[in-house]
Parts: C-alpha cells; sequence; structure tokens
C-alpha cells in the first residue's frame, strides 16, 4: 500500500513543477481553471461581506491605473481583470486569481500618486502572475483534491475556509495572517516593478511608497504590511533594479504608453 501511494505523490508532484517568471521552480498541483474558480469564490465572498465605493471618481482613478497594468500582463494569466474599490480605511488591496482585483480606499492616503498606487496593483498581480497562490495552496494542501478545496469554499464560514483564503493572498480581509515568503516577496516585488513600467508609470516612486508605508506604520502598521513585510532590504533591492525598470518605462513612453490618471 505504501509503495503504490509513494509511487503516485512522486508522479504528481513531476507533473506539478513549473517554473516561476524568474526562473525559480516551483510545485502548484491545482490547475489554473480550479484556482480561478477559488479566487472568483473569494472574491464574491469580499463583495457580500464589504461595500464598494460609489464614488465615481475614485472608481475611475484606480480602474486607470488597474487597466493600465493588467494590459501589459502575459497573455493567458486572465484576459479580463475586475477593479473593485472598497469602501473601507483599510491601507490594502489584492489581486486573485480569476482575475479579480480589490483596492480598499485607505490605501489611497498612503498611495499618494498613479505610480505609488501602481506599484501596489503592480505587485499584487505580480503574485497573480507568478502563481504564488497555487504554489502555497499546493504546498499546504497537497493531500487534498480541487474539488474538496472548492467545497471548503462553497461552505459556511471556518477555519479551513479563512486559511484558504489566506493563501489565496488575502490577509487582514479575512481576519488571517499568512505572509507570502521572503522569496515571493521579492518576486512580486521585482516583477511588480517590471509591470508597472511596462505600463508606463514612474518606476521611481515605487521607493517613495514603500517610504510612505513605513512613515505611517508606527505602533499599528497598515494592514497592507501586516501580510507584506517591508524594510530597508526590500527598498534597497528596488533600488538595484530601478535602472532597468526605467529602461522599461522609457520604452513604454516611446510607444505611447504614458497613463494619465487622476482623482
Amino acid at each position: 500500500m505504501i509503495r503504490p501511494l509513494l509511487s503516485a505523490i512522486l508522479a504528481l508532484a513531476l507533473l506539478g513543477c513549473t517554473t516561476s517568471p524568474l526562473g525559480r521552480s516551483q510545485l502548484i498541483l491545482v490547475s489554473p481553471e480550479q484556482l480561478d474558480q477559488m479566487g472568483l469564490a473569494a472574491y464574491q465572498e469580499i463583495r457580500q461581506q464589504t461595500p464598494a465605493t460609489t464614488d465615481s471618481r475614485v472608481n475611475a482613478y484606480v480602474a486607470c491605473v488597474a487597466n493600465a497594468i493588467t494590459a501589459v500582463v502575459s497573455p493567458g494569466v486572465a484576459e479580463q481583470w475586475t477593479v473593485t474599490v472598497f469602501r473601507d480605511d483599510q491601507a490594502n488591496a489584492f489581486a486573485l486569481p480569476g482575475g479579480r482585483i480589490g483596492v480598499y480606499e485607505g490605501l489611497l492616503k498612503v498611495a499618494q500618486n498613479q505610480d505609488q498606487l501602481a506599484t501596489v496593483i503592480g505587485h499584487e498581480v505580480a503574485h497573480v502572475v507568478a502563481r504564488h497562490p497555487g504554489e502555497r495552496i499546493s504546498t499546504s494542501y497537497a493531500t487534498q483534491t480541487g474539488l474538496q478545496l472548492l467545497q471548503i469554499l462553497s461552505g459556511a464560514a471556518s477555519s479551513d475556509k479563512n486559511q484558504l483564503f489566506g493563501l489565496l493572498g488575502l490577509g487582514a480581509q479575512v481576519g488571517i495572517l499568512l505572509p507570502f515568503s521572503r522569496t515571493q516577496e521579492t518576486e512580486a516585488d521585482r516583477l511588480g516593478l517590471d509591470l508597472m513600467a511596462k505600463a508606463g508609470f514612474d518606476p521611481r516612486q515605487s521607493v517613495e511608497l514603500w517610504r510612505n508605508m513605513a512613515k505611517v506604520a508606527g505602533a499599528k502598521p497598515p494592514e497592507f504590511l501586516s501580510t507584506h513585510p517591508s524594510g530597508t532590504s526590500r527598498i534597497r533591492d528596488l533600488d538595484a533594479r530601478l535602472p532597468s525598470a526605467v529602461q522599461l518605462a522609457d520604452a513604454a513612453h516611446a510607444q505611447g504608453r504614458r497613463p494619465q490618471c487622476r482623482r
């Protein structure tokens, strides 16, 4: 009994081996279709729990930034993205498999211009592009089937459900903090920086965004920092990548990509 089971696990692991956009090996045992279903289910539940803003200017502003970034996302991740601004003071945002982006109004007090907001949205979208949610779910739920995972999401509120939401990338929103690994965070920072630059935003503002986050942290850090640890090492890493990101932004400008998102 043990030998066939081990053989099956090994075969599944080999089938699930993929490579991240930065060349890192990943184990992903959940299909893109299952992951999209999970992301959509999580998004629908957040929509039920938290009202969306009715401020047309805020909605247009956030959608302008998000749409500029998703327009340069590699094909096949999600061709159509839905952007929702939630009426909540937490400084937070998320992106989910299945093409769903959520931004909380409180984030707009910290991200002071379109380029800083693009830093956060690019970072969150990069987690989806790099398949980090699928990687985390595969690691934590390797012994369960995708069907069982979907059943957890469709059931009543539970610790398992909250944990699965956390693995998808929802942190403070569902009352559970499951930070991405340092490796995944670094990948999202780098990929997010490239995405915002390719969209025509100023990548130099990424450093200013993280400095703003640090300034307002104080005794109670923004919710975004609760699941996305910041620090001098993050800023150093972004600084080191800025020259190549500025080149990407210059190329985007030459191609006519110059976002003008205003509230």
